[in-house]
Order: C-alpha cells, then structure tokens, then sequence
C-alpha cells in the first residue's frame, strides 16, 4: 500500500528561486528606466522619488501577492478559480459606469478607477483570474472526455469561446482593443496545448491568418476604414496604424510618440549613452515606451540582456511545468507564458515600430501597479506549482490533481 511521504526539504528548498532571480532583475531594470525617465521628464525630485517609491511600493504588494497565493494547490486554486472570475468580470462591469473621465479623454478607454492620484485598471487583475478559469474549463473538459475527436474538440473550443466571450464584450464597451487581444492570445497558446486535433487546428489557423489579412487590407483602404468605424473603430485608432504603417510620414502629430522611441533606441546604438542620459524626449516613456529608455541608456547589448532575462524566465515555467506533470497546472503555466511573450512581443516591437502602437506594458519594467499585480499574481502561480511539487510525493512520485 502506498503512503503519503513528505519530502525532506526545508521551507527554502521548495521555492524556485531561479524564477525569483529572473523577476528581481527585470524588476531592478525597470526601478532604473523609471528613475531615468521620470528624472528626464519631471519637474522636480520629489516627484522622481515618489513615482519610483509608489513603484518600489508595488514591487513590494506583488510580493507579498506571490508568498500568499503560492502556499494554494492546485486543488485550491481549482476552487478558487470561478470566484476569482467572478470578481473580475464584476470589476470589468463596474468600471463601465465608475471610469475615471480624464483617463478616458487621453487614452480612449473606460477602463480605468481612479481615486485621487491613485489609479487602477481591473483589466490587469482580471488576466490572472481568466487564465485559471480556463485552464479549469481544460482540464474538466479532458477528464470528461479522455479521448480527442473533432465533435469533443468542437465543444472544447466553444467551452473556451464561451468563457472569453463575457470578458471580450465587457474590453470592447471599454475601447481597450490592445488588452482584448492579449485575451485572445492567452486562449490562443492553451488552445494549443489543450490537446484539440490539428484537423480542426490547421484550418484554425488559416482562417485566423485570412482574418489578419483582411484586417490589414481594410485599415489601409478608405473603404474599409468607413466599415471599420461602423462596427466601432475609433479615430485614435486609425492613427496608431497610420502610424505603424509610415512612422516618418506626421512626426509632429499622430507618428510622434513612435519616431522618437525609434530615435531614441537608434541612438544609444551598441553600449548606449550611459545611466541617466537621455536626449530624446519619448511621450509615456516611462509607461508603454520604457523599451526606448533601455535602448537609449543601455544600446544594443543592454536590450539584448533584458529579452534574455525574458527568455530565462520563460524557460524556467517550462521546466517547472514538465516537472510537475499536473494537468491543471499546465494549463496555467501555459496561459502566463503566452500573456508574458505576447506582452514583451507586443510593447518591444511597438517600441521599434515592428507593430503598431496598443498601450500593452513591458511585464516587470514598464511603471504601472495594477499592471505589476497582475504580472506578479501570475508569478505567484508558477511558484505554486514547484512549491507543492517538492512538498508531497506518493511512494516517490508526484500527487497529481
């Protein structure tokens, strides 16, 4: 008969300290970039201060988020997940009616709280709630039907659908398009994993790329744009494409923001300019553009490190994922890892005008609490999976869930 032995390992031993390391250094590049950016960009010292203390301030929140939410299971976190669902969806309806106005008129989207000086965007919360939500959908749905066909795949899929669908409607009644998308990615990476048949996978996909074609060819003809804006386009929008597609074309109005983060990572060419030397003025720099910080300061070689402090903690969730063979706890690796690249992706190569511009933070660097938490709750996740890996074994192999 096979018992229920606890390893013998000390408290430290099962915290993954390779992920924290990897976290700790994105978090101390962008504590750097936001001092050099706020100091280039205030008006004083005080406010350089208290903007990088509010940051130091959220690190310190993420943190304490990461402790408590990796002592949860995955059974606990199973249960947790429709309540935490729940709670976001109601953020994401709440903020419909109590949106902060000014954040409104400077970003197009009602997806905003504001308390005096204090902000928060519920969207961010609302990532790592969907992510375990749809990895409990996965999971239910495999132990349901062990075996893959096309009609079981189908319901999969709808399941899948089904769950984003609350939470895609809700972004769009806020105008915040390039958080929908990140929604759409998240689905996109456990969809793949999820074990559905490439019969259904492989025309899946073509009708995606056909989409993306047909997207494109409508935002750059006058007739497709009049489509577009009946079916809700706004005119910032249209912008942030003109700009993509010709970033030298109006670089004192719509393409400004974009010319000046590419002038400015341009200019710090191999080693950069130095700590704390900044020429170029780049808008919300410290923000959505801090990747022009990091290639002005610290050149080439500087945002070459930082995409492998990227790499080194994707591939340390991977390692933690294959290790720990829980089903459940695949799903939600997979959907962190999926949000963590499609953001550095997205904010990278909007800085460099590979994409266009969406808003989308740099996970870890970019200045933003209610980004942070969300960044660190994830996190909190993938330590839970090596904690309680290391925590119990039957007869010298993992407990699954």
């Amino acid at each position: 008969m096979q018992t229920l032995h606890r390893k013998n390992k000390s408290e430290g031993d099962r915290i993954d300290y390779g992920v924290i390391f990897s976290v700790m250094m994105l978090a101390i590049v962008g504590l750097l970039s936001i001092y050099v950016a706020t100091t280039h960009d205030s008006n004083g010292g005080g406010s350089v201060l208290r903007t990088v203390g509010v940051q130091v301030l959220w690190y310190v929140i993420g943190a304490v988020a990461i402790a408590v939410i990796m002592q949860f299971d995955s059974e606990q976190l199973w249960k947790i997940a429709p309540y935490a669902y729940a709670g976001g969806l109601l953020l994401l309806v709440l903020v419909l009616r109590f949106y902060s106005k000014s954040y409104a008129a400077n970003t197009g989207a009602k997806s905003w709280f504001a308390i005096g000086s204090i902000t928060f965007q519920p969207s961010e919360i609302m990532k790592p709630a969907f992510i375990l939500m749809l990895a409990m959908v996965v999971s239910r749905h495999n132990e349901k039907f062990a075996t893959h066909t096309i009609p079981t795949d189908l319901l999969l899929i709808g399941k899948m659908m089904l769950t984003l669908l609350p939470v895609a409607v809700l972004l769009k009644l806020q105008n915040d398009f390039g958080t929908m998308i990140v929604f759409f990615a998240i689905v996109g990476g456990v969809m793949l994993v999820s074990g559905i048949t490439w019969k259904i996978l492989v025309p899946l996909i073509t009708l995606i790329v056909l989409a993306g074609g047909t997207a494109v060819l409508l935002v750059t003809q006058d007739w497709g744009r009049e489509i577009l804006t009946h079916i809700g386009f706004k005119q910032y929008q249209f912008n942030r494409i003109d700009a993509w597609l010709n970033p030298s074309g109006d670089t004192s109005s719509t393409s400004y923001q974009l010319w000046q983060s590419m002038k400015a990572i341009g200019s710090g060419q191999m080693t950069g300019r130095g700590f704390d030397n900044s020429q170029v003025y780049v808008p919300v720099r410290e923000s959505d553009m801090i990747f022009s910080v990091i290639g002005e300061n610290f050149g080439f070689v500087g945002s070459c490190t930082v995409i492998l402090l990227y790499f080194l903690l994707i591939y340390q969730m991977i390692q933690v994922t294959f290790d720990t063979k829980n089903e459940f706890y695949a799903y939600v690796s997979t959907g962190v890892i999926m949000m963590i690249v499609f953001h550095v992706f997205e904010n990278i190569g909007m800085s460099i005008g590979l994409l266009p511009l969406t808003g989308i933070p740099l996970p870890f660097i970019s200045q933003g609490g209610s980004s942070l938490l969300g960044n660190m709750m994830c996190i909190g996740f993938i330590m839970s999976m090596r904690y309680h890996y290391t925590s119990y074994m039957f007869g010298g192999e993992e407990e699954d869930f």
